[in-house]
């Protein structure tokens, strides 16, 4: 995809296929996800769980920066990073867009 856009990083739409907690990860309320960028599977490790229960997140739609790389965490790749912003106590929530929209959106 090359679409222009203002930010270093290139952030999509994506919907979460599949979520589950990851306990054997250092990081507390981390979850493993698998996100449909459009076409393809993307894995991300987040800090989610604190304000998300994995269940509850899959086939919702998310923002998440596409191109920075992948880092592996306790054996999983991370191949995304979802993204939030801070609640009132620094935890992270997640970035959604407010109605149904196509995946593999570009952020502009």
């Amino acid at each position: 995809m090359s679409e222009e856009t203002p930010f270093d990083a290139r952030i999509q739409v994506a919907e979460v296929v599949r979520a589950e907690p990851f306990p054997e990860a250092n990081k507390p309320e981390l979850a493993k996800l698998w996100l449909d960028v459009g076409g393809e599977t993307l894995r991300s490790a987040g800090q989610v769980c604190y304000n998300h229960d994995p269940a509850d997140l899959v086939g919702r739609q998310v923002l998440c920066a596409t191109n920075l790389g992948s880092v592996r965490i306790a054996g999983f790749e991370s191949e995304a990073l979802t993204v939030g912003v801070p609640d009132e106590d620094g935890h992270p929530v997640l970035v959604t867009p407010d109605e149904e929209v196509p995946l593999g959106g570009t952020l502009y």
